[in-house]
């Protein structure tokens, strides 16, 4: 008899314990979604748009360009920093357009203004 209870006292423990990580677990994504949507929101105001970096070795294109995500146009990033040149690196970009002859066919050369990684 002690046994059986000893059984059940476990069991009982184990589901209790299973359905509070489920729990936890659905709210931290629910809390992480939230914390995307509010540094999104954050960003956006301040002028920053969503893009991607997309890196090259074709002879003819330029190594690395920014992929916009609001309409995939792609941006020819003349001062990209060493350290974001990572293919398929999602950014936060604010760039400013120039008035010089492009280095590559499929895109317009732009200047970084800020950029910063993003989830």
């Amino acid at each position: 008899m002690t046994l059986l209870k000893t059984c059940l006292a476990i069991a009982t423990i184990f589901v209790i314990s299973c359905n509070s990580t489920s729990k936890t677990t659905a709210e931290d994504a629910s809390t992480d979604t939230e914390a995307s949507a509010m540094e999104a929101k954050k960003m956006m105001e301040a002028g920053f748009k969503k893009a991607v970096i997309v890196s090259s070795k074709a002879e003819g294109d330029c190594p690395y360009v920014l992929k916009m995500e609001e309409n995939n146009n792609l941006l020819d990033p003349i001062n990209l920093e060493e350290g974001m040149k990572k293919d398929g690196l999602k950014v936060w970009v604010t760039y400013q357009g120039l008035r010089m002859m492009n280095r590559c066919e499929k895109a317009n050369p732009v200047s970084i203004v800020e950029i910063e990684m993003r989830n």
